[in-house]
C-alpha cells in the first residue's frame, strides 16, 4: 500500500490486505432492482474486492488482483479512516486480473 498521505503497511507470511468495497452488501437484480444488504438471503454469498498489498510467501496473488472470498470469515482492520480486509492467500477463492488470460482458466468472468 502506497501514498504520500498513507501509512505504509507491509504484510507479513501469505498475508493478504484488501479493500471493502462501499456498497458491497447492496446488489443489483437481473431486472434493475435494487436488494439491499438488510435483505438476507439462505445461502452464504461471497464477496468480491480489490488487493492492495500482498506479503512474500503469497504465490496466486498480486496487489491489484480481485479476489472473491467469504466476508463471514474475514477479519477488518481499519487505517486512518479506511476499512480493509486482511485475510491469508488460502481463505481466497478465485483470482480475477488481466494477467490470467496468458493462463488456461475454465470461466472468463
Amino acid at each position: 500500500m502506497d501514498g504520500s498521505d498513507k501509512t505504509p503497511i507491509r504484510m507479513l507470511h501469505d498475508r493478504i490486505l484488501c479493500e471493502t468495497d462501499s456498497d458491497a452488501g447492496e446488489r443489483r437484480s437481473s431486472g434493475g432492482i435494487v436488494i439491499p444488504a438488510t435483505a438476507a438471503m439462505g445461502a452464504r454469498r461471497l464477496a468480491w474486492s480489490r488487493v492492495v498489498a500482498v506479503g512474500p510467501h503469497a504465490r496466486a496473488v498480486e496487489a491489484g488482483d480481485r479476489v472473491l472470498y467469504d466476508p463471514e470469515d474475514k477479519a477488518e482492520v481499519e487505517v486512518q479512516g479506511e476499512t480493509y480486509v486482511v485475510m491469508r492467500e488460502r481463505d481466497i477463492h478465485a483470482v480475477a486480473a488481466e494477467r490470467l488470460g496468458e493462463e488456461a482458466a475454465g470461466l472468463y468472468l
